[in-house]
């Protein structure tokens, strides 16, 4: 099992990734629950805002803009 995490935020546009692990807790936490990012869960990294936050990001199939504060808080390893 490959355990390079990182935070979704340093994720290079153009990138697929696998959802590892939630660091977010209570509303935040809730939140991303209800967008659907849970272990397991495919994300596309599409672009990012000329001054880099937010960032855009198809999870499965919406197209969601998260804050660099929201991103870090979800580990993620690449998908080969």
């Amino acid at each position: 099992m490959n355990r390079d995490y990182m935070p979704l935020f340093k994720v290079a546009v153009g990138t697929k990734v696998q959802v590892s692990e939630l660091l977010s807790a209570g509303l935040p936490r809730r939140r991303m629950l209800d967008l659907g990012i849970i272990p397991g869960t495919a994300i596309d990294v599409i672009r990012k805002s000329p001054l880099g936050d937010p960032v855009a990001y198809n999870i499965r199939g919406a197209s969601i803009a998260l804050r660099k504060e929201e991103a870090e808080q979800i580990l993620v390893n690449k998908i080969s």
